[in-house]
């Protein structure tokens, strides 16, 4: 029993070494360039087939091919990504989520690369490099974590190194070289992948597909590390693969030795999946969601015509056999539900082909047990929602980069416990629906469901839900500010593109007449994602020019053209726009001719209030009682504070419920206090500013007041009702309203869309012509509304969120620096807005450095400095 333990430790060693190194390469490329690199596994697979084939191929001794090997391509590869790739998104300063997509593709090709070069075969005579002394390897990881460990921390580059992590555009003006430094960053971690990829290679099986997936889940390791720390990665690595090869010893018998065998099997899957849930995420909210669209708008419908005319040609061209067509209305479906999570919703979800899966395999049991074809498949939706459901809920409040792993772990889990075991799919067949046998039937029924699955996508887009999925993926704290419900909706979103791939999935298993796991491997789940991106993720067109691209180039005579060709274009994304952007948009309709006929016109751009408004914007607010300071107002004084043009609204008779912050402190971690027992008391019907220097609190205390911020000690109350712990969409819905210093409107949403945005999300949702009301109000009621929102300067733009947060007619309205990038004029229109809204009743609060603006509008000035309220 002893000597089992002791050779089962040496097992574990060998594989957990090999797992380290990963670690080490991935926490070294993302200190060194901020990429979380899903390539990594695609180069070392790549590195040991260069081994095998100048050793075993050309007959190489094995020192020389390991030198060349690791010393010069595998660095080489590193150099080539550097340059040609990541180094282009950093000067450009794309976010993480571009990146991401970047390493995605570079995944996709290289494997592309393998499977045109040697194969989709796997191969079993790749050499060993280090014998099979699991010491040898344990010594030469740990030898290469203390040298990555000394030159961190006791050479300058190591020093540059810590700089460029700390803050890279600092590093860069301290005359640091930060591209040297990426650059050095890249070749190690692609030396790593190298030495991972020989070392593993004669112990598992080398094929394109099988050992980038590996060594994706050994991931784990750097995300139990928090992409930092080097022991933590090396001894994490040791531990699990030791626990994995210890767990081959154990063979329960009955319903649970299967599952059993399987986490043993998987012990590093089980890893990645509960690191990535559970353990703080890496990357940052809301600035690593998708980016949106560059040229969102509708496709004209001759497009539209040319497709649907191209998708029926099979039935009257096509023999009788159609088995390469069958499959493209099936992927259409499931590549639609990226449509909906990652364009419309700008999820990075990359777990769509295990939802496919179950949904094939949902439907196969069903049919097994008698259940009807179409039955069957009606009823394996609704579970793999529910599946769905269960998965996305605990990774809802992840984001960006985080996100990425939770889904993608989902995504392998669900093939290596349910989709490739035997317990699970033994013996299972999938046929066609009765009636439907054929091949031209069944492709007429699959043309039917894309239909209407397109239908209710797009009718999803149009409304007010699709409206918020684009604000989520714009911004989503500005989303939240507006009133959504931003877990709510990301629910939403991950159940139903849950449901779209499960159709879909199940679709693909009944036109191939079988059941097989290999069509959802998570492999070809991250191919469907980047084919998806590189073609542009919200739009109708894609899935249907994806799905057809790549079931004809893998029909082909050369596989692995598919992988090879996406794979190229979203190494370029950041470099050139998704193709469907490059079609032609449909023009929008003149702006006068679809306003209503009540709607005064307003010049875009045009700072200020429009001489010809009627009516202001009506609050839903108290009585109207502006007071000078000192002294209540009288009606002479609310009318003097009102624009010319502007008339008073009519006062609604309920009080104005009160926001009350007392005694707050919050700590920030590294023992920084914020704020120290804080109390403010908003009044209404009066504009309250906060001044003081920079770091005094002042945003801290506006971003607990909004619900951003959670105080350590304290209470928030509106009128009594303590809503401390209350969410900022929450916030926003009982009618406390907010702008940001930076700007946070929905690019690719128009003026008049932003603006319904905060009536159908806010604190009254029951009065369509708020919309109105507020783009008047605001002087945007003109030709501007119907513009996009990134097309707008930032004077604009101000208005377009400050008229956005009065649709939802609050109560209370906090601004946050709200004359930033404003020139004069721009301001002095806004104090005359702000003053009106005062006078009809609305209690403000303004954080703003323009004294000039301080001194004009506010009733009550409070000076802020080192997190208390000095006066």
């Amino acid at each position: 029993m002893a000597s089992l333990t002791y050779e089962l430790t040496l097992a574990g060693l060998a594989v957990g070494s090999a797992a380290a190194l990963t670690g080490i390469g991935l926490i070294v490329t993302y200190r060194a360039t901020g990429v979380l690199n899903l390539s990594h596994g695609a180069v070392a697979m790549i590195c040991a087939y260069v081994l095998r084939q100048l050793v075993v191929v050309w007959g190489w001794p094995l020192p020389a091919g390991a030198l060349v090997t690791l010393l010069v391509v595998a660095p080489g590869i590193g150099l080539v990504l550097d340059v040609g790739v990541f180094r282009p998104l950093a000067r450009r300063e794309a976010g993480p989520a571009r990146t991401l997509v970047a390493s995605i593709g570079v995944f996709v090709l290289l494997v592309g690369a393998a499977v045109l070069l040697w194969g989709p075969g796997a191969r079993d005579d790749v050499p060993v490099l280090l014998g099979d002394d699991p010491w040898a390897q344990l010594g030469a990881v740990v030898a290469l974590a203390c040298l990555v460990g000394a030159v961190t921390r006791w050479t300058r580059f190591g020093r540059e190194l810590r700089a460029v992590v700390d803050n890279r555009p600092l590093a860069v003006l301290s005359g640091i070289d930060a591209d040297r430094v990426a650059a050095a960053g890249w070749a190690f971690g692609s030396f790593t992948a190298g030495l991972t990829g020989v070392l593993l290679a004669p112990y598992v099986r080398l094929d394109p597909y099988g050992m980038p997936l590996l060594v994706v889940e050994v991931i784990a390791v750097a995300v139990i590390a928090r992409m930092r720390s080097l022991p933590v990665a090396v001894l994490a690595a040791l531990a699990l693969g030791v626990a994995q090869a210890q767990l081959t010893r154990l063979h329960p018998e009955g319903w649970a030795g299967p599952l059993v065998q399987a986490v043993g099997a998987n012990l590093f899957v089980v890893a990645l999946l509960v690191a990535a849930l559970v353990l703080p995420g890496i990357g940052g909210r809301g600035r690593d969601a998708l980016p949106p669209p560059v040229r969102p708008g509708r496709v004209p419908g001759a497009w539209w015509l040319v497709v649907g005319v191209l998708f029926l040609l099979p039935l009257g061209f096509a023999g009788a056999d159609l088995h390469t067509a069958i499959q493209v209305p099936a992927l259409a479906v499931i590549l639609l539900s990226l449509v909906v999570v990652a364009g419309r919703g700008g999820q990075i979800a990359l777990g769509q082909a295990a939802y496919a899966g179950l949904g094939a395999l949902f439907t196969a049991l069903l049919t097994a047990r008698g259940v009807p074809g179409l039955l069957a498949l009606a009823l394996a939706v609704p579970l793999v929602a529910a599946a769905g459901l269960l998965t996305a809920w605990p990774a809802i409040r992840r984001h960006g980069l985080a996100l990425a792993l939770v889904t993608l772990a989902t995504g392998v889990a669900v093939s290596r416990f349910v989709l490739v075991q035997p317990y699970a799919t033994a013996g299972l067949s999938l046929g066609r629906p009765a009636g439907f046998g054929g091949d031209r039937a069944f492709y007429a029924l699959e043309l039917l469901v894309l239909a209407g699955c397109l239908a209710l996508v797009a009718a999803l887009r149009r409304g007010r839900t699709g409206r918020a999925l684009a604000a989520l993926r714009d911004h989503e704290p500005g989303a939240e500010a507006a009133g959504v419900a931003v877990p709510g909706l990301k629910l939403l979103a991950f159940v139903l593109g849950a449901a779209l791939a499960a159709l879909g999935g199940g679709l693909l298993g009944m036109g191939l007449r079988a059941f097989d796991p290999e069509a959802y491997d998570p492999v070809r789940g991250l191919l469907w994602f980047a084919a998806v991106m590189v073609l542009g993720a919200d739009s109708l067109l894609t899935p249907l020019a994806a799905a057809a691209l790549l079931t004809t180039l893998d029909a082909g005579a050369y596989a692995g053209t598919a992988a090879l060709a996406l794979g190229l274009l979203a190494t370029l994304t950041g470099r050139i726009p998704p193709l469907t952007d490059l079609l032609p948009r449909e023009a929008r309709p003149p702006a006068d001719a679809e306003a209503p006929a009540h709607a005064t016109r307003g010049r875009p751009g045009r700072a200020g209030v429009p001489e010809d408004r009627t009516r202001a914007h009506r609050p839903a607010a108290a009585h109207a009682t502006r007071e000078r300071p000192g002294r209540a107002a009288g009606p002479e004084d609310r009318t003097r504070a009102r624009p010319p043009g502007v008339a008073r609204a009519p006062a609604p008779p309920a009080p104005v419920p009160r926001l009350h912050a007392h005694a707050l402190t919050l700590t920030h971690p590294g023992g920084v206090t914020a704020l120290d027992r804080v109390t403010l008391d908003l009044v209404p019907s009066r504009i309250t500013a906060l001044v003081g220097p920079n770091g005094a609190g002042k945003s801290t205390l506006f971003d607990c007041l909004a619900g951003t911020l959670r105080p350590r000690e304290g209470r928030i109350t509106l009128d009594g009702a303590d809503i401390t712990h209350r969410s900022a969409y929450a916030r926003t819905r009982l009618g406390i309203a907010r702008t940001f210093q930076r700007l946070a409107v929905f690019p690719s949403l128009t003026v008049e869309e932003n603006v319904r945005l905060g009536e159908e999300q806010g604190h009254v949702r029951t009065d369509p012509a708020a919309v109105e009301r507020s783009l008047r109000l605001l002087g945007l009621a003109g030709s501007v509304r119907h513009a996009t929102a990134a097309d707008l300067p930032t004077g604009t733009l101000r208005r377009v969120e400050l008229a956005r947060a009065l649709a939802g007619q609050p109560h209370t309205l906090l601004l946050d620096e709200p004359a930033a990038g404003l020139d004069a004029a721009e301001t002095a229109a806004l104090a005359r807005v702000l003053a009106a809204l005062a006078a009809d009743g609305l209690t403000v609060l303004v954080v703003e450095h323009d004294p000039d603006l301080v001194a004009g509008i506010a009733h009550t000035v409070h000076t802020m400095e080192g997190g208390r309220i000095v006066s």
